[in-house]
């Protein structure tokens, strides 16, 4: 603690019933300053609405979603002057600030880290802590103070389309180790962490953002793969756990792991003996609202043992429920207090990065925001280490031959969705340095702009595929796509050669039927950046590369 002394802990008795229930509510904004740029309005509070939460009602976190970090560091500013309790405000970000806000640094997704491990684990487990540190600095930097990382998911399924490359690997002893790494980088920083999904969401094959997922293993097999990564993230000291919304019939018959107390306090408190808080994963997945009402949700998520409620669909109408839940009974007093301490104890930890004068007691309205530091965003030397990573973490086979001006070829992209795309714009490495070899754009995507391959229209092309997991969408569509062009230019000796983006998975599949002699590029990132350094290096020679952007020089 710096400064002139603690904040003291009210009691329970400090705030209105009411009030304390809205503490343990985090609700959901677009990182915009102004409404019309709200992305996903059904989710997403206006200005309005967030007001009359943070003043009106008191909840006691904010997650962001979008804008840019300079946009974010203002909004932060604003909302924490509104609140008359300091709030938690907390971002995904589990591959860099830069992930959700431009303008700060964008990482190479986290299976990147495992990958490096598999060769180098010392270097992996330096990167994995730089990476903790850098997204901790610049997290702060812009108001942020609860990082929802990292991912402690074993993702040892393929075929799991919402953890995928999101997690460290696919071993419990490497994602434990990555993991851990990642805490203590952050932690250095006076950040709140969040080690998620518990129990475990990487051996599932159905996306909890659409369904309810079930795990059929039992005690012993959880405790020997799933869990670990989640007792290292514990003994580490991580701030956080957040619930999986999945069915596991072995540790609880009746309700999803975000619902249940034998998870949730019977496991997680008593048997891991986690003292930290114990945040709902969004309540708005349809793993949840396809089942329970918002409400109920609610309430059952408090009773099993959880002390916030990410994004419940109408906050109001939640606190109403908890609170009346507590007024009959159903939820003691005595489980209240503790929720209310445990959230203390966490904005103890933020709120003593400043300096607080002795008078202070207990009003932190008396307590700055802190200031929006954007200098201290993508600096040079974080930017080095996304390119570090990114060399050491990509694959490349071959060289691809030229096109002539006399029979230009064909730059097949391949995308998911073209039209929620931050990663290709005029000047992005896959779009700019193919054309240097005469290599034109065929831009393709499965919403709307799919195009089925004609013997007739086929040339000598590169297929460049940026694919990953996609919540809420899935990547059945885009990966039959790929795989027909793949197979029609393969068939008509016409695939000059094969760059992905994104998901060693996808790369796999490639592999499998066009065999080991393939040229091909292959990176976890997506960001342009990743782009230039892996045609970069399939494309030999490089005095016929006539860059055009920054992303050539990043």
């Amino acid at each position: 603690m710096t400064g002139g002394g603690a904040v003291p802990l009210p009691s329970p008795d400090h705030l209105e019933l009411a009030q304390q229930v809205a503490q343990m509510i985090v609700v959901r904004t677009s990182g915009h300053l102004f409404d019309h740029e709200i992305g996903y309005p059904a989710w997403e509070a206006n200005a309005a609405t967030l007001a009359h939460y943070v003043q009106d009602l008191g909840v006691g976190g904010i997650i962001f979603l979008g804008g840019s970090a300079a946009e974010v560091g203002l909004k932060t500013q604003q909302l924490q002057t509104q609140a008359a309790v300091p709030l938690l405000m907390a971002a995904d970000i589990e591959e860099g600030v830069g992930q959700r806000f431009s303008g700060a640094t964008w990482f190479p997704p986290p299976l990147s880290l495992g990958a490096i491990a598999a060769t180098n684990p010392d270097l992996a487990r330096h990167y994995a802590m730089a990476l903790g540190a850098a997204t901790a600095q610049e997290a702060l930097a812009i108001g942020l103070n609860w990082i929802l990382a990292p991912v402690v998911d074993v993702n040892n399924n393929p075929q799991n389309p919402v953890i995928n490359v999101r997690a460290f690997g696919q071993s419990p002893e490497q994602v434990a180790t990555l993991t851990q790494a990642f805490i203590q980088g952050a932690q250095g920083h006076g950040i709140l962490t969040t080690a998620k999904h518990f129990p475990g969401h990487g051996d599932t094959t159905i996306d909890s953002h659409l369904a309810l997922p079930r795990l059929e293993h039992d005690l012993d097999r959880l405790h020997s793969l799933e869990l670990v990564p989640f007792a290292e993230a514990i003994a580490t000291g991580v701030d956080a756990v957040m619930t999986a919304h999945l069915s596991i019939p072995a540790l609880d018959q009746h309700h999803p792991a975000t619902l249940s107390a034998p998870t949730l306090t019977g496991l997680l408190r008593q048997q891991l003996r986690f003292e930290g808080l114990i945040v709902t994963d969004a309540l708005v997945m349809g793993a949840i609202t396809q089942t329970y009402g918002p409400y109920e949700a609610a309430v059952l998520a408090v009773e099993a043992g959880a002390d916030l409620l990410l994004m419940p669909a109408d906050p109001e109408g939640v606190i109403q429920a908890v609170t009346e839940a507590v007024i009959i009974g159903r939820i003691s007093r005595d489980r209240m207090a503790t929720s209310l301490e445990r959230i203390w104890r966490a904005k103890q930890r933020v709120v003593a990065r400043l300096t607080l004068p002795p008078e202070s007691g207990h009003a932190w309205e008396h307590v700055p925001p802190p200031p929006v530091q954007v200098e201290a965003l993508a600096q040079p030397q974080t930017r080095q280490l996304v390119r570090a990573i990114l060399q050491a973490s990509m694959t490349v086979t071959g060289t691809v031959t030229p096109c002539t001006d006399q029979e230009p070829g064909h730059n097949l992209v391949i995308i998911d969705d073209v039209v929620n795309c931050r990663f290709l714009s005029r000047t992005a490495a896959a779009i700019t340095l193919p054309q240097a070899f005469n290599y034109q754009l065929q831009l393709l995507d499965h919403q709307g702009c799919q195009r089925w391959p004609q013997a007739q229209t086929l040339a000598p092309s590169l297929i460049q595929l940026f694919i990953r997991g996609n919540p809420f969408r899935g990547s059945a569509a885009i990966t039959d796509l790929a795989t027909a062009w793949l197979q029609a230019l393969h068939q008509a000796q016409l695939l000059r050669g094969v760059v992905i983006y994104g998901s060693p998975y996808a790369l796999d599949h490639c592999r499998a039927w066009l065999g080991e002699d393939m040229t091909y590029g292959f990176t976890y990132g997506q960001m342009p950046l990743a782009q230039s350094l892996l045609l970069k290096a399939l494309f030999a020679n490089q005095d016929a590369i006539t860059p055009t952007g920054d992303s050539f020089t990043d």
